[in-house]
């Protein structure tokens, strides 16, 4: 047998916390945690349609659902037409995936990449391809907990994105993150803009939830964070 990966007398219960807090039904146990490839993410996507991310050799699920596809599909759409205008770079979508280091492995929802990371201004065309987006979008599903979302903040601001925005269709907020601990909190009747990184892009976050049922049912725990109101 070959040697573990992780400390000794590591339980399930400090592997799921260390990935962040992930539910047990979204990690993959084959490959065996710690075991996983890059290979391993295009063969599940390829032949199973599934999005998995690769975070410490293990198999992460990305949650998806049609809420939270429109409203990506939506971000996309007006970034997209921006990006285009002033011919800044790219955008990709949940099953563009992205390297952000060497074993990890994210899929924003919605990333920009400027050409600067593409001096030649042509699409990658690996498959994985070894680029940080400088905006990153993650819409938050039912399965999404604070803990992952905090690693994955951390992971990107380390690896050099300058721009977080964290949507919640439930709570119809958008976190603006410039920092992995210091952020901006969106809500309806705001304008949603990009900052230094797309100078002159604004999105009205009653556009944004105008189409999102408004419901008082909860579906993650949530708890307040200290940040800029």
């Amino acid at each position: 047998m070959g040697r573990s990966p992780f400390p000794k007398g590591f339980t399930v219960a400090d592997f799921l916390k260390h990935l962040g807090d992930m539910p047990p039904h979204r990690v993959r146990i084959n490959p065996p945690p710690g075991e996983a490839t890059e290979r391993d993410v295009l063969k599940i996507l390829d032949h199973e349609n599934r999005l998995f991310e690769l975070v410490d050799g293990t198999l992460v699920e990305k949650p998806t659902g049609v809420l939270e596809s429109c409203l990506a599909g939506e971000i996309n759409r007006w970034l997209g037409n921006y990006v285009e205008e002033h011919d800044l770079g790219i955008l990709t979508v949940p099953d563009g995936t992205l390297r952000l280091m060497p074993g990890l492995v994210r899929m924003p929802d919605v990333a920009f990449i400027s050409w600067k990371q593409l001096p030649n201004r042509k699409l990658p065309n690996e498959p994985i391809a070894s680029l940080i987006p400088e905006l990153a979008v993650e819409v938050l599903s039912e399965s999404n907990r604070r803990g992952e979302m905090e690693r994955k903040l951390r992971e990107y601001f380390f690896t050099g994105t300058q721009l977080v925005w964290i949507v919640d269709p439930v709570q119809r907020i958008v976190d603006v993150h410039t920092a992995p601990d210091r952020f901006t909190r969106l809500k309806e009747g705001h304008v949603l803009d990009g900052g230094d990184l797309l100078l002159g892009f604004e999105l009205p976050l009653e556009r944004l939830f105008a189409r999102v049922e408004r419901t008082q049912t909860r579906r993650r725990r949530t708890r307040r964070r200290r940040g800029d109101q």
